[in-house]
């Protein structure tokens, strides 16, 4: 008897997801970022009396933040990460995709893939390593927000938009360990659990995918047990949000504008975590008008704050996409041999390697 045809996924056409993208972006900036500049008209001459110290300063905070956010990735693909300048290049690359395309983390997830696989990273290796990268990341900001969320409600008082923050990040969390115990502990279910859905998606092959998971496993059972990497990881994923953090809260003060680093990281954090929701590239619009208006509300001036924000998302969001396209273009130049691939010859993750 043959096999019924397999259902056709519902997919919406290319210029409604294109439509819905620019219409998600309009009303961002319509209702988020474009009111809060109207009280900034007459601010521009702020602009003569910034400190450039601070600003050189602000970006080698930025700059600092990339690279950490480097070593978080050759820390996940231990011991067959890349070089630190074709990591970093693959990374601007992605940097640059997920910064003009709505849920970009996707694409620039896979680009990294298929990238890091020609520069020899085993697949199994690479698929965990770049998983681990964004949800360890995600899972190390949601940590920080907590923490700085204890010590300012007491001070502050409690907002609503705290609490959904907050409660997203809970669900990340369970969804984060729950995964990785259920794979390392609960294989075997796990494993059962896998075959039955494989076998209900079409051109799925159960014992690849079952194949697979035994590998992630391998991968997840090592990194849990070699301390070493697991800190260095935490270490590089935290050092990546500071940085960029403190890069925020140094555009402030070339404005002449100081915040309690408790403040700026509960205005960040918030701004970082709703933006995760998929809705603008980059959670472009989000941000700019979470962190204006928290740290308005945290007594910093209208004026001082827009400027502030708009020159940190300037170094942290749009000078990438051009340096990331020139990192791709660079990539998809290379001569055949000038690259070598990675190998497992002990490349240490640490600061001294």
């Amino acid at each position: 008897m043959p096999e019924p045809a397999p259902k056709k996924r519902l997919a919406l056409p290319r210029e409604l997801r294109l439509i819905l993208s620019l219409g998600s972006v309009i009303f961002v900036l319509g209702y988020l970022v474009l009111p809060q500049f109207g009280p900034a008209r007459n601010s521009v001459h702020l602009l003569a009396s910034v400190n450039p110290v601070l600003v050189v300063v602000a970006v080698v905070l930025e700059v600092s933040a990339i690279l950490a956010y480097v070593e978080l990735t050759r820390t996940v693909l231990f011991p067959y990460a890349p070089s630190r300048y074709n990591t970093l290049r693959v990374n601007m690359a992605g940097l640059a995709i997920s910064h003009v395309v709505p849920g970009g983390t996707a694409p620039a997830g896979a680009l990294s893939y298929r990238i890091f696989n020609e520069l020899g990273v085993p697949k199994d290796t690479n698929a965990f390593g770049l998983a681990a990268q964004g949800a360890g990341s995600a899972v190390v900001l949601n940590i920080i927000f907590w923490m700085v969320l204890v010590i300012s409600i007491p001070l502050n008082g409690f907002d609503p938009l705290y609490g959904f923050a907050a409660l997203a990040g809970v669900f990340l969390l369970l969804a984060f360990f729950g995964t990785i115990f259920l794979i390392t502990r609960g294989q075997r279910r796990a494993d059962e659990w896998i075959r039955v859905v494989a076998r209900r998606v079409p051109s799925v092959k159960p014992d690849v995918v079952s194949a697979l998971l035994r590998k992630v496993a391998d991968r997840i059972t090592l990194l849990v047990n070699n301390r070493h990497t697991l800190w260095w990881a935490f270490t590089w994923a935290a050092l990546n949000w500071l940085l960029d953090a403190a890069c925020l809260w140094v555009f402030l003060w070339s404005f002449g504008a100081v915040v309690s680093p408790v403040d700026l990281l509960v205005a960040y954090g918030l701004a970082n975590v709703l933006a995760a929701i998929p809705i603008t590239p980059g959670g472009l619009g989000i941000i700019e008008g979470v962190l204006i208006s928290s740290l308005v509300g945290f007594g910093v001036p209208h004026s001082q704050a827009i400027l502030a924000v708009l020159a940190y998302r300037l170094v942290n969001f749009w000078i990438p996409i051009p340096l990331g396209g020139l990192a791709y273009a660079n990539l998809q130049w290379k001569r055949p041999g000038e690259i070598r691939p990675a190998t497992a010859n002990g490349i240490d993750p640490s600061p001294d390697a």
